[in-house]
């Protein structure tokens, strides 16, 4: 695969295993010692060290590898990442028995978690947000989706959404910012979801999208969150403002929210463990993403997995993610999300690898990353393993050699 228009690169990467994660016909896009050149945050040049030899060609810098194996820069694209206070009681309560309902009543529930929210500065809300990240970022990824939904007011949002903003700018990552304000009904809406539904679609969502802090809207569309047509009237509000759409959809059951998502040309519809098959079908049409994250499904102790083979059989992309958050999936490795992937959701190693590049860029609407191919950033990890599989085979404990954003 050559392109010898610009044979004079800022650097040239050689002795290099690359998973391009590509259709080139080779498991993970494979090319065996191989090499591959930038220009302005660019992939310039992608190809075999034979056919390096060809032609003739610059760069400012060169970098041996070793021998090691190169991915694209991973891509979590579900979490909720800034948030304050945590709820490892919750967790020890839940597992000495006791129900949802009996940890609400102790005052448990996403709902400790907004108050807590509410009551952080912003400040400490980055500082424990970029602890978070850096582990993230340790582990090679260079793009993060992170959502509000733990303030569920105007300005606890708005905080929560400028410090996703600020940790874009404090570290080494890309940060896409989601707007979840329909993610509970909050205490000062309790006997009004109506007039809370109303808040979030004509007040908070218009507010904070002409900040310029949001770049996608999602919902917690289930029994337990909001309806369909609550999540419709949010979905024509983010359309009409330009903005794309995700959705939390059938986590507990089937409502029909993906079929929905798919309706409004979502990005991305997320959990799915209840999905039916006419929904995976109209995602399939739609191009919408499944985002599957077993972080969740792992920690809430569900037995109900995601139909990943009617996902095959429909060609719906399956993407990976952590989906950090207090509540049901506290962890920070999106590592150990590809081998939970693997292991409880039957994902091939391929198919995770893919789940945490080209597959997240597409449930973040990027089209300018997530593989190793010529014109994409070059975001980028050099990894010291015998094969791209050990990346899902190493449960969590394989961080890269060195990472290259752009």
């Amino acid at each position: 695969m050559t392109d010898q228009t610009d044979q004079n690169w800022d650097r040239l990467w050689t002795n290099v295993n690359l998973a391009t994660v590509t259709d080139n016909g080779a498991a993970y896009g494979a090319i065996l010692q191989g090499a591959l050149a930038v220009v302005d945050g660019r992939i310039a040049w992608v190809g075999t060290a034979a056919e390096l030899e060809c032609f003739e060609w610059t760069a400012r810098e060169i970098t041996d590898c070793g021998g090691r194996w190169m991915t694209p820069g991973l891509i979590d694209c579900h979490t909720h990442l800034v948030y304050g206070g945590d709820r490892a009681r919750e967790f020890e309560m839940r597992l000495q028995g006791a129900s949802y309902e009996e940890i609400a009543r102790a005052g448990g529930g996403i709902l400790s978690t907004v108050r807590a929210t509410r009551a952080a500065s912003a400040e400490d809300l980055l500082q424990s947000a970029t602890e978070r990240a850096r582990r993230l970022v340790a582990e090679g990824v260079t793009t993060i989706e992170i959502k509000s939904g733990y303030g569920l007011d105007f300005a606890s949002e708005r905080k929560m959404l400028q410090v996703a903003r600020a940790l874009g700018r404090a570290l080494p990552v890309e940060v896409r910012t989601t707007f979840l304000g329909a993610h509970a009904v909050p205490p000062d809406y309790v006997g009004d979801r109506a007039g809370y539904v109303r808040h979030v679609a004509d007040d908070m969502l218009p507010g904070l999208a002409a900040e310029g802090l949001v770049d996608a809207v999602d919902a917690f569309c289930e029994g337990i969150g909001f309806s369909l047509d609550e999540t419709r009237l949010i979905f024509e509000r983010a359309r009409a403002l330009g903005l794309p759409v995700k959705l939390h959809a059938e986590q507990l059951s089937d409502l029909g929210g993906a079929g929905l998502a798919a309706d409004f040309t979502a990005l991305s519809a997320d959990h799915l463990e209840f999905v039916s098959e006419p929904s995976l079908q109209c995602m399939s049409a739609s191009g919408t993403v499944a985002v599957l994250l077993p972080g969740a499904f792992y920690f809430l102790h569900e037995t109900r997995k995601p139909p990943v083979e009617l996902m095959r059989r429909h060609g719906v992309a399956m993407a990976v993610a952590t989906d950090c958050n207090p509540g049901t999936s506290p962890t920070t490795s999106l590592l150990l999300m590809m081998n939970m992937a693997a292991v409880l959701f039957g994902l091939t190693p391929e198919e995770t690898l893919q789940g945490v590049t080209r597959n997240a860029a597409r449930a973040l609407g990027l089209g300018d990353r997530g593989m190793l191919a010529i014109g994409l950033r070059a975001d980028l990890a050099l990894w010291d393993i015998t094969s791209p599989a050990m990346l899902s085979y190493m449960i969590g404990a394989q961080p890269p050699v060195e990472i290259w954003r752009a």
